[in-house]
């Protein structure tokens, strides 16, 4: 009771709530501040007993844990803390027992690998245990030859993480709902960023679309993966809570994300076109004011769940769509009817933010997708060398086995850390490693040159302010911007043996080319073994998003004909379709770092990844409208088995080897549209306007699948 009353006085004192509300703006700046004050208050207290070496490895043990945490209800924290320990403890010990048979210590590293890497494939809280299980063994190799007793680190580095999850664990019981929020907040921020790239289409040529059209499917990604990411914290708390109640706010705002992310990707006409109308340009003015100010209102949303504080509507926006709707109701020849339907659906965002606390059923919750398969089916799943995690566990143990024999073979110094680079630098694609491989590189040196410049203007207690200040920089930085993150871990480590040894510069050299080595070695592991070149992955690729958008058009119609109260099946869907889209995008992303011979279907994968977008935009506005519409009205069903058929036939071409039979398809389409364009029905009007548009640009997705597929093709003979 008295903690609460001197929450409530504080937050009266108006500097207190600004400096409060900007620290909890930034989810990260939490995290960091957990790890720092955890890391931080090790080291003094282990430097004040004269214990330098308990100090540093409390607090690489500490940085372990933060870097292995999971998103989940306290008590998924718990057994992921158990696991953690457990997982650290056996991985240290091993090193520590086989550091004096350097074979089966290598030969141990290898195999282990492959086993952690395939059981973090299991779950996302598996993820983070065995990522740090590698980690921390690493790391007790590094210390090995200056450990005062081969049990020492395996207890230290374990402890160390045990003490900051506890902590953790301590911080998230005082407010136990703080993930979800963090979750939500994340997925609104991103959402926001959509709103406000999506303005730049009012007014638009057919160029300056394409462009925006790509950044918006890049800003997708960031939407649908904190759904995602959303949907599993969620689901983990639905599990542990035996009262579900506490859970209905925010599966409501889960839900009203969900619904908003339809309607900002939705499309109902390209916008080039409604641009060139004259009598469109006052409208097109106001659409994109009031895109920014719906992208101004979520980000309030977003801060509102991160600060606790009462979310508050702005009035611009609640003026704006008066005044938009206002001149529609005057004038009703005014604007065109793609943009008259847009004005609605930006009015319905509106009204679902400003009544967001307000009118959503206390005594039902929605459903949420799960996961079905038991982890053994998740384990065997992976136990084939085509599934790309069994391949990525074989390229890491092969890395780790080639950087252990070199600096073994050649005793070169510290060269531990050609191991531990190759962990953080190779990923599971030549494009990411690639990517990676250059910040690690650039961070690292960079962090080498300012840290060996300025270690020496700090005494030995400001060389500890500064390790702490390097380890919060670091956690702010490190999923922000890597290479960044990079500098001030490098900068910590100067520290770390400063303090240790008085050693901190005399490492710098070995540790920067441990880097160099463990870089290369990772960029020619994942060039020769399996290096998946982005272009090869576009034709199953396209064939899985033909494939989803069907069946989101499937249930888009099935919601037309059959309402229901319950729409999982229509939601897994739509998140399907959106996630067949991210890879698509991800693969046009990746394919700038392939070398340039690979390079070959650059121009495809970028119109693909604009037309696919515009496709999914078009099926969204479909079924953003999908409540409003009633039984006979929707008479465009006269065209699904026709336009599903023809769609289904795609993705039987995409799936074979026979390039002729994609003119009877491409065939069928155009006939569709040609009936399409003939047909005036003003009742059904946007729906014909719709399904033309999802049809038309499914024929152009299928005039870049000739390119790829021949290519491919001609590639693999």
């Amino acid at each position: 009771m008295a903690m609460k009353r001197l929450s409530f006085n504080l937050k009266q004192i108006s500097w207190y709530k600004y400096y409060r509300n900007l620290f909890l703006k930034n989810p990260n700046r939490l995290l960091a501040f957990k790890g720092t004050i955890v890391i931080g208050s090790l080291v003094i207290l282990m430097v004040i007993l004269g214990l330098p070496f308990y100090a540093v490895t409390l607090g690489l043990g500490a940085l372990a844990g933060v870097l292995s945490e999971t998103e989940d209800h306290p008590n998924g924290r718990l057994k992921s803390m158990a696991l953690k320990i457990i997982s650290f403890a056996i991985s240290s010990f091993s090193v520590e027992l086989l550091q004096p048979y350097p074979i089966l210590l290598g030969i141990g590293l290898s195999l282990s690998t492959i086993v952690f890497i395939l059981i973090g494939g299991i779950s996302e809280r598996f993820r983070g245990v065995t990522f740090g299980a590698l980690l921390i063994g690493v790391y007790t190799m590094i210390g090995a030859q200056i450990s005062p007793n081969w049990y020492i680190q395996p207890i230290l580095l374990s402890l160390g993480a045990f003490i900051y999850g506890a902590f953790s664990y301590v911080i998230l019981l005082l407010k136990p709902y703080s993930l979800l929020n963090e979750q939500l907040a994340r997925g609104f921020y991103a959402l926001s960023n959509y709103f406000d790239e999506k303005a730049k289409l009012f007014p638009s040529d057919g160029e300056s679309e394409k462009e925006v059209r790509t950044k918006l499917a890049l800003l997708n990604i960031q939407i649908v993966e904190a759904l995602d990411s959303c949907k599993e914290v969620l689901n983990s708390y639905g599990e542990a809570l035996k009262n579900q109640q506490p859970l209905l706010p925010y599966l409501h705002y889960f839900m009203v994300l969900q619904g908003l992310h339809e309607r900002a990707t939705s499309s109902h006409e390209r916008y080039d076109l409604l641009t060139t109308d004259p009598a469109n340009i006052e409208l097109i003015g106001g659409i994109r004011q009031l895109l920014h100010e719906l992208a101004f209102a979520t980000n309030n949303f977003a801060e509102s769940l991160l600060t606790g504080s009462p979310y508050k509507h702005p009035m611009a926006l609640s003026w704006l769509v008066g005044t938009m709707n206002g001149l529609l109701e005057t004038n009703p020849l005014k604007g065109s009817l793609p943009l008259r339907l847009l004005i609605n659906n930006i009015t319905q965002c509106h009204e679902t933010l400003k009544c967001i606390d307000k009118n959503y059923d206390t005594d039902s919750l929605p459903k949420l997708e799960k996961e079905t398969r038991s982890y053994f089916e998740r384990l065997k799943l992976q136990l084939n060398i085509n599934h790309p995690r069994m391949r990525h566990a074989l390229r890491l143990s092969v890395s780790f086995l080639i950087g252990f024999t070199v600096y073994q073979y050649f005793n070169i110094d510290k060269g531990e850390w050609i191991v531990l680079t190759i962990l953080f630098v190779l990923q599971s694609s030549f494009s990411e490693t690639r990517k990676r491989l250059l910040e690690r590189t650039i961070g690292t040196l960079t962090g080498v040159v300012v840290g060996v410049l300025i270690i020496r203007l700090f005494s030995f207690s400001g060389q500890i302010v500064l390790l702490i200040t390097s380890a919060y920089l670091f956690f702010i930085w490190m999923k922000r911007r890597y290479s960044v993150g990079v500098v001030f871990i490098t900068i910590f480590v100067l520290c770390a043996f400063n303090i240790m040894s008085n050693k901190g510069v005399d490492v710098m050299a070995p540790r920067l080319l441990a880097t160099l080595i463990g870089a290369f070695i990772s960029f020619m592991v994942v060039r020769f073994l399996w290096p998946e070149w982005q272009y090869k992955k576009l034709p199953s690729l396209l064939s899985g998003v033909i494939h989803k958008n069907t069946a989101y058009f499937k249930a888009i119609l099935d919601q037309y004909q059959n309402p229901t109260t319950d729409d999982l099946k229509y939601r897994i869907a739509r998140r399907e379709a959106h996630r067949a889209d991210n890879a698509l995008v991800k693969v046009w992303q990746n394919m700038q770092l392939d070398p340039q011979k690979q390079q070959q279907l650059n121009k495809t994968a970028f119109t693909l990844t604009y037309l696919n977008h515009a496709l999914l935009s078009y099926l969204s506005a479909l079924g953003a409208h999908r409540a409003q519409e009633k039984g006979g009205t929707i008479q465009v069903l006269e065209f699904e088995n026709d336009i599903l058929k023809a769609l289904d036939d795609a993705f039987n071409w995409l799936t074979t080897q026979h390039n002729s039979e994609i003119e009877p398809i491409e065939n069928m389409l155009k006939e569709i549209s040609t009936q399409l364009l003939a047909t005036n029905k003003e009742a059904t009007q946007m729906q014909y306007i719709l399904l033309y548009n999802i049809v038309h640009v499914t024929l152009q997705i299928l005039e870049q699948a000739k390119l790829s597929k021949l290519t491919t093709t001609t590639g693999e003979s």
